[in-house]
């Protein structure tokens, strides 16, 4: 294998995927993007059947928040402890076990995307549940369909308080004084379509909010409880402008075609395109690739698939390998895959807490940083050392660090990183000196 080779396969299975297995460096180097590219028709990992609906848990804490003053609080707080123990093990596990690494790596970039936080008490038993279930269906499919979903899920509507949103002008609104509540439209246009930058207004911004009054989630009296559901008398009616254009009063549908609209649009396709980009590619990505991509994201219809062809297939990312630098999750996981070995779950998430990245509990509706100065400090790095050590000490069999070395780094190891490995009294020893290195700690 030609260093050139080795190099693009290590690219290929760090950007598109999180380390490299046994032997699959082979595998990739004659064709790193073919590989890429073959896994968007990949079948993805399966989680277990086990993991409970967001709707069952969403009823779980509306009956709780009924019942306050009834049952054992304790009790229901450590179920929810123990689903979220479950789903994070579920889903590092997925990563690290997956033929089809992408798939994860797509499902985590846009589940950071639309991001639900369990900062928010409330939506702790479900955060996991949303990812599961608006984001990893459709990470090869149309971006306005994952929109929709992740719009519509109960997780965000609670976490983003639109199921309390009121109408002023409704049949409730006039009856109970309530008003509307912004945070939805606002995040909508912010974070998940237009940008910040996207030549929005506050207007705007309380058009989206008055447009999605009545999106909520089914009461404990309904059959579907903790569903998605349109209440009418909660929608604000009469017309609203947003962006320019005006939408009739249509109910549910009002929604969906703003949503729609608000998909189409050319800030979406190039504040999409600056996120992915960024991931994938560098932190500071061109002006000309940014706007390739979002060209291909205008011209498909936001099709997903077809996007990350693009991305796969930018020159630019094929021209600096370790030009990006691992968050917390993207080295647990790393670690995970190349040595063969996920930890159980309470040691999961207590890593990823001291690395400062809790899964599920971003700490803001922004979701993660995704470059590196916002992960690179003293402390950090420091952190990051302390853990592969812990990890490597784990281990319940060892391998030997110099076999782990070349099958997840080859020929792109440095020899002074080789050495040091060699030199390392236990097996213990090298594989935290390789988890540690540079190499091991950019992609």
């Amino acid at each position: 294998m030609t260093a050139p080779a080795t190099m693009n396969a290590v690219l290929a299975v760090t950007r598109f995927g999180f380390a490299a297995r046994a032997g699959e460096l082979d595998r990739v180097a004659s064709d790193p993007r073919g590989w890429a590219l073959r896994q968007l028709h990949a079948t993805p990992a399966s989680l277990p059947v086990n993991l409970p609906s967001s709707s069952s848990m969403v009823a779980q804490m509306l009956e709780q928040r009924r019942d306050k003053d009834q049952g054992d609080k304790k009790e229901v707080n450590e179920q929810i402890k123990a689903v979220y123990l479950a789903e994070i093990e579920a889903r590092i596990r997925a990563a690290a076990e997956t033929d089809a690494p992408l798939l994860e790596r797509l499902t985590h970039f846009w589940s950071n995307h639309f991001t639900v936080s369990g900062f928010r008490p409330f939506v702790r038993g479900f955060a996991a549940a949303f990812e599961r279930e608006a984001i990893r269906p459709h990470v090869t499919g149309r971006f306005v369909d994952m929109l929709l979903a992740a719009e519509r899920h109960p997780a965000m509507l609670l976490y983003l308080d639109n199921a309390q949103s009121v109408g002023p002008d409704s049949m409730a609104g006039v009856r109970r004084g309530k008003g509307i509540n912004e945070n939805l439209g606002r995040e909508i246009l912010e974070l998940h379509t237009l940008g910040v930058d996207g030549g929005y207004t506050q207007q705007d911004v309380e058009a989206l909010a008055r447009i999605l009054t009545g999106w909520s989630v089914a009461r404990l009296d309904s059959r579907d409880t903790g569903d998605f559901q349109f209440y009418p008398q909660l929608h604000e009616p009469g017309p609203k402008r947003l962006l320019g254009r005006t939408y009739n009063d249509m109910g549910y549908d009002e929604g969906v075609e703003a949503l729609r609209d608000l998909a189409a649009h050319p800030a979406t396709a190039r504040h999409v395109a600056t996120k992915l980009a960024r991931h994938f590619i560098a932190d500071n990505p061109s002006p000309e690739t940014v706007s390739h991509i979002a060209a291909v994201f205008s011209s498909t219809g936001g099709d997903l698939k077809s996007v990350t062809t693009a991305v796969i297939d930018t020159d630019a990312l094929w021209a600096k390998p370790f030009d990006k630098f691992r968050t917390p999750d993207d080295l647990v996981i790393a670690a995970c895959r190349s040595a063969g070995f996920t930890p159980p779950a309470p040691m999961l998430a207590q890593s990823l807490k001291n690395l400062n990245q809790l899964p599920f509990y971003a700490p803001s509706p922004a979701g993660w940083p995704d470059d590196a100065a916002s992960w690179v400090s003293p402390e950090s790095v420091l952190r990051r050392a302390e853990w592969c050590e812990t990890y490597a000490n784990r281990l319940p069999d060892p391998p030997d660090p110099i076999e782990i070395a070349d099958a997840s780094l080859g020929e792109a190891l440095h020899d002074d990183t080789l050495q040091a490995i060699r030199r390392a009294p236990s097996r213990r020893d090298g594989l935290a000196l390789l988890f540690a290195s540079p190499e091991f700690q950019r992609r």
